[in-house]
């Protein structure tokens, strides 16, 4: 055995190994799930406003809920991975997701529907915390920007997958069908994390216990390592965090700067999102086509957030993401040009996702390099949570200037502001970190060695 070397440090330094990839892998699967739990609602938001006689205004409550949720279970719950584990997160944010989503297939009124749609939100904001912090952890230095650019292109995968689905259930089912094909998916999900994704090496040397040593080696033989006889002398002694160490002078200026560029730019992303679906059949299209035209928002969006992650290696992120942010603007108010084809739509919608979810998983890009470890879950955690204030207003608000008698090209030109106004945020926040999204001075002051 040896005691030389930092495990932190050997997995930074060396090659990404088989085992580390199936980590990464898993949890881009984990936020594939996310994605489709998100939109699951806008899939069945067509069906249940029609069975159930409610107007925009009240659609756009039902399409925000689990916004909210995910913004309390960020928050909670992505304080809770740094304390508890990212593992043991993972599995109770599943199984809030499951539970969730098959209690809506037996919602028989609004306001259960209601209820039911925040408490799977809870468990999908602590999932998207855990798995940024997870996969950062579990990467080396050289491509951990890449990595968690990956796990955040999961959510537009899930949704274009399961959208392709669900194009399919609602021709034979209702739109309850669809809550529970997604309880089938994340049920079968809390057995793989439970069996093949182990707690992070990072996180066990930070938060020593009596059997992190042994959890720490099984690890490093994983990943072809010579086991240590002892964590390392840093990890010992450890000061207790919280989230007033997030806004202590050395961290206030970088939480504050991604909290509110994060903020605005959700709320323009999950405005075009949730209402595709109602506007395609507003449009008088099925609900089926409505899914295909969200099916390919969200290709757009993967492409998008792969893009970035192949130029994140040759680019600085920073003024990337705010030119795509600036790109994201235009793109949401050509948005609302009325288009007199389904071909027409589909193009633009393609287009709006590419550029507004390669701005959200830039900031998730931002969020993982930026915080330091200790407080990584805790930091994401909490951005993500004020940034769904932003997502579950973006609904509502578009629904709102609906029912004012706002048309679509206004609403969305009003909706666009959101990404501008990020986008001058990050180049507030750009004036003071590095090029691969630190904060020089915040991270000073929080050197794990």
């Amino acid at each position: 055995m040896t005691t030389a070397v930092d495990p932190k440090q050997l997995m930074e330094q060396s090659n990404m190994r088989g085992f580390q990839l199936m980590a990464v892998a898993i949890c881009i699967a984990l936020n594939a799930l996310d994605g489709f739990d998100v939109l699951a609602i806008s899939f069945a938001a067509p069906g249940i406003a029609s069975e159930w006689a409610i107007n925009r205004a009240e659609l756009g409550v039902v399409l925000a809920m689990e916004l909210a949720g995910m913004a309390l279970g960020s928050i909670t719950l992505g304080g809770l991975a740094d304390h508890m584990g990212r593992r043991p997160t993972i599995l109770v944010c599943l199984m809030l997701m499951t539970v969730g989503m098959y209690l809506v297939s037996l919602s028989q009124s609004v306001n259960s529907l209601l209820m039911l749609r925040f408490v799977t939100g809870l468990g999908i904001g602590g999932m998207l915390a855990s798995t940024n912090a997870m996969v950062a952890e579990y990467s080396n230095a050289k491509y951990r920007n890449l990595a968690v650019i990956l796990m955040a292109t999961g959510y537009p995968v899930g949704a274009m997958l399961g959208g392709a689905v669900v194009s399919e259930l609602l021709i034979h089912t209702d739109w309850r069908g669809i809550f529970e094909f997604g309880a089938i998916c994340n049920g079968a999900f809390l057995v793989v994390v439970w069996f093949f994704l182990p707690e992070s090496v990072e996180y066990l040397c930070k938060h020593p216990s009596e059997e992190s040593l042994h959890r720490v080696n099984l690890t490093l033989k994983k990943l072809g390592h010579q086991p240590i006889n002892a964590l390392p002398p840093s990890s010992v002694e450890q000061p207790q965090f919280s989230y007033g160490t997030l806004l202590s002078k050395p961290l206030r200026r970088l939480t504050v700067l991604l909290c509110v560029g994060y903020f605005f730019h959700i709320m323009t992303f999950y405005y075009v999102l949730k209402w595709i679906p109602k506007i395609v059949v507003d449009m008088g299209y099925d609900p089926s086509t409505a899914s295909t035209v969200l099916v390919w928002a969200n290709l757009g969006g993967a492409c998008g957030a792969l893009l970035l992650g192949l130029l994140s290696h040759r680019f600085s992120l920073k003024p990337m993401l705010t030119a795509i942010l600036l790109i994201a603007a235009l793109m949401v108010s050509l948005f609302g040009l009325e288009q007199s084809s389904l071909t027409g739509l589909t193009t633009i919608a393609a287009a709006t996702g590419f550029f507004t979810n390669a701005g959200v998983v830039g900031f998730y890009a931002l969020m993982a390099s930026s915080f330091p470890a200790r407080v990584r879950a805790s930091g994401t955690g909490l951005v993500i949570g004020i940034g769904r204030g932003g997502a579950a207003l973006g609904p509502v608000v578009g629904g709102l200037l609906f029912t004012a008698g706002f048309s679509l090209l206004i609403t969305s030109v009003l909706m666009a502001l959101g990404a501008l106004l990020a986008a001058a945020v990050v180049c507030r926040l750009g004036s003071r970190a590095n090029q691969d999204g630190t904060a020089r001075s915040d991270r000073l002051l929080f050197e794990d060695e």
